[in-house]
């Protein structure tokens, strides 16, 4: 029987499934071979391994990549990597030697607690970077602020938001929005509203 249909889904939900794993799957170094070629495929932008409770945790977006789809890629994913040996203990037990015992700050940052701080870490410095840049425009039109400092602290925060949201669409919108417009196109019509919003807010109103 292939390894695809040895798979049993547990849990479906919008942008989420749960896969029980056939016991010969559950090694730690097979675990992470799983999660590496997981996570390339597209539309997919989480994926975590319980080896020790055989489970499989796979989120994904449903714009990009509806469950069929992201099925048919997993079926393809594992039938590649049970052809090439890639599913074997052995096997995957090699490639992890061979990537170096010596790469303790490595291995560290690829351990869920520690990948989940690391990203939180560069997304706090980045916004707080953002945000710096932001009040120091802000401190340039301080006649602005005593004037109006209500305007002046909707439009900052304004600002934050928009990075923000850039920052959180910014694989979408460079990945797949730009390269099918058509298919998007319920996308950029929100973005063109969103910045005629912005630039409305910031055009002084004539009384």
């Amino acid at each position: 029987m292939s390894i695809q249909k040895e798979f049993i889904l547990r849990y479906r939900a919008e942008g989420h499934i749960r896969l029980q794993m056939p016991e010969k799957l559950c090694h730690k170094q097979i675990a992470r071979l799983l999660e590496s070629a997981i996570i390339r495929l597209d539309g997919v932008y989480r994926v975590d391994v319980y080896h020790r409770q055989g489970k499989l945790s796979i989120r994904y977006q449903e714009e990009l990549c509806d469950f069929r789809s992201l099925v048919r890629q997993l079926s393809a994913l594992l039938g590649e990597m049970e052809k090439n040996g890639q599913l074997q203990p052995d096997h995957a037990a090699a490639q992890a030697s061979r990537s170096g015992a010596g790469r303790v700050k490595k291995s560290l940052g690829n351990l869920r607690v520690g990948r989940w701080v690391q990203d939180k870490f560069t997304e706090t410095k980045e916004t707080a970077q953002a945000v710096g840049i932001l009040a120091k425009l802000g401190m340039k039109k301080r006649p602005a602020i005593l004037k109006n400092p209500e305007k002046t602290l909707v439009d900052f925060f304004n600002d934050v938001l928009v990075l923000y949201l850039i920052k959180t669409h910014w694989h979408l919108i460079t990945q797949h929005w730009i390269t099918k417009p058509v298919r998007y196109r319920y996308e950029w019509l929100t973005v063109f509203y969103m910045m005629y919003l912005l630039l409305r807010s910031r055009n002084p109103r004539k009384e």
